[in-house]
């Protein structure tokens, strides 16, 4: 149980990290996001609330207990990850590398989380 709960908060860490410099990029760097949602063709109004979004998610993942809750924000970053990661593809830019190492980061944490929750670690 101990070796699953480190790999849990370190997992987790790591994808609050990328998730924080994503955000943060969203709301302090808006206008190089800007060109960036341009290029994918997506609606640049949405940055905000996608950085609102992504903020959102980590206190669902931290600090809540409820657990409908926190397997939506687990649901809502795998799908924005997969879309991330198909938008650096489809513009060719060679960027999805971020998108694929918070996969594997958001992978893991929801694994022991669930086998924490579950008691079967």
């Amino acid at each position: 149980m101990k070796t699953t709960k480190i790999i849990y908060y370190i997992s987790t860490a790591l994808l609050t990290v990328i998730m924080l410099f994503s955000a943060g990029m969203y709301i302090f760097n808006h206008e190089a996001v800007v060109g960036m949602f341009t290029n994918f063709g997506y609606p640049t109004y949405i940055i905000y609330p996608y950085a609102i979004a992504k903020l959102l998610g980590l206190v669902a993942l931290w600090f809540l207990s409820n657990k409908t809750i926190k397997e939506w924000a687990y649901a809502g970053f795998f799908f924005a990850f997969i879309f991330a990661f198909f938008a650096h593809v489809m513009i060719g830019d060679g960027e999805q590398g971020a998108s694929i190492a918070a996969m594997i980061f958001l992978i893991t944490s929801y694994v022991t989380h669930k086998k924490i929750t579950n008691g079967r670690a």
